[in-house]
């Protein structure tokens, strides 16, 4: 596929149908006490929060939906040290989000100009929300989306972004603050 029709295809963000979008389930971890779980078990329970969580994250559902295909052929192919990892969805995220990074920086070679303003729209998230999650930059917006969307604990989240613990804790710290701050209109008049 040439760069430009890429490009022009990412720039489209499809809006997903929420009547046929299962509801989010953050409950993304497989404890499995007798064994691992089958990598087809493991598709199946978390390939869909995986998916909205970079949509969330990358803003943009038709690179959501290929990072995240990615992500699982890679972890299919690794399953075995893959499924031996305290969290293995986050492996997934984490692979995901580098594949659609990776992919934006191959296309923005050819290109300077911002075409990449389409924001996901997602049944479960407030529109204004969706906005001020985009203004974030994507290391805090995928802070974020790990601790809050996903709801993994702070070990969780640097292991899967390959950060501190201490330097999640401060994005989220930051990127929470930014958000009150673009949401104050949200709150009612007698919190404020």
């Amino acid at each position: 596929m040439e760069p430009i029709g890429e490009l022009e295809r990412l720039s489209h963000v499809q809006q997903p149908d929420a009547a046929t979008m299962p509801a989010f389930d953050p409950g993304l971890h497989l404890v499995v006490e007798a064994g691992r779980p089958s990598f087809s078990d493991f598709y199946a329970a978390t390939r869909d929060n995986v998916g909205r969580a970079l949509a969330v994250t990358l803003r943009d559902g038709d690179l959501a939906a290929d990072a995240v295909d990615e992500a699982m052929v890679r972890a299919y192919q690794r399953w075995d040290a893959v499924s031996a990892m305290d969290n293995p969805a986050g492996w997934v995220y984490r692979v995901g989000l580098n594949h659609a990074r990776s992919r934006i920086r191959r296309l923005t070679r050819y290109f300077t100009d911002d075409r990449h303003e389409g924001i996901v729209s997602a049944p479960f998230v407030e529109p204004a929300i969706m906005r001020a999650l985009g203004e974030l930059s994507v290391d805090h917006r995928s802070v974020v989306v790990c601790r809050l969307l996903l709801g993994w604990s702070e070990a969780d989240t640097a292991a899967a972004l390959r950060i501190r613990p201490g330097t999640a804790k401060s994005r989220l710290h930051r990127a929470l603050a930014l958000l009150e701050q673009k949401l104050e209109h949200l709150r009612p008049e007698d919190s404020r």
